[in-house]
């Protein structure tokens, strides 16, 4: 898996919206803020990203995602 697949995967489902990715192989960093997260719990965010990306969880391209969703303001 190469980071420019998941900021690609992650644009599409997170249009307008600040990403970082970082990492190697299977195991990756991801930063992402939008106002999307807006108004809701941690739990919640975190599942809308891995959401973006489960298809690649589900195969084992993508092994282990450590996740930071935020707002525009918590940024």
């Amino acid at each position: 898996m190469q980071i420019e697949h998941i900021e690609q995967r992650l644009s599409e489902h997170f249009p307008n919206s600040e990403l970082a990715v970082s990492g190697d192989g299977s195991h990756f960093d991801v930063r992402v803020v939008s106002d999307v997260f807006a108004g809701l719990r941690a739990v919640k965010r975190q599942q809308l990203v891995y959401a973006a990306v489960n298809d690649w969880i589900r195969d084992g391209s993508l092994h282990a995602i450590n996740i930071k969703a935020l707002t525009p303001e918590e940024a």
